[in-house]
């Protein structure tokens, strides 16, 4: 069978589990304590209450997707990146970096390509 007959024979169960709210609320913690962030500054960052912060993470709260884009941009990663790390239970060092990247002003990255030259060709 082939790989587009396999994906559309599929339950969807099998295509798109459901979010468990405790292990999305872990995800973010994970992702919010890998960056240094207290929630507070997560909250601040995303444009959201702090409690919003709390209950997301302490999964008792189902988020809009507008309040999820806001904490995605608050940890600096992409909407789709947020929740392919959750899907996949890690984010990538790739992933990562396209995501600092994305926002970044012209001169911004014009610096960075010149630091990156000079780290790489060592």
């Amino acid at each position: 069978m082939s790989v587009l007959a396999t994906l559309f024979s599929a339950e969807p169960a099998e295509v798109v589990r459901k979010i468990d709210p405790k292990q999305f609320g872990r995800h973010l913690r994970s992702l919010r304590n890998a960056r240094g962030l207290t929630q507070e500054l997560l909250a601040e960052r995303s444009d959201l209450s702090s409690d919003t912060i709390r209950r997301l993470e302490a999964g008792t709260f189902s988020p809009s997707l507008n309040t999820l884009a806001g904490v995605a941009s608050g940890l600096r990663l992409r909407l789709s990146t947020l929740f392919m790390s959750y899907e996949d239970g890690s984010l990538t060092q790739e992933q990562e970096i396209v995501d600092m990247l994305l926002g970044r002003s012209s001169e911004e990255l014009d610096v960075l390509v010149k630091v990156l030259r000079v780290l790489l060709d060592k």
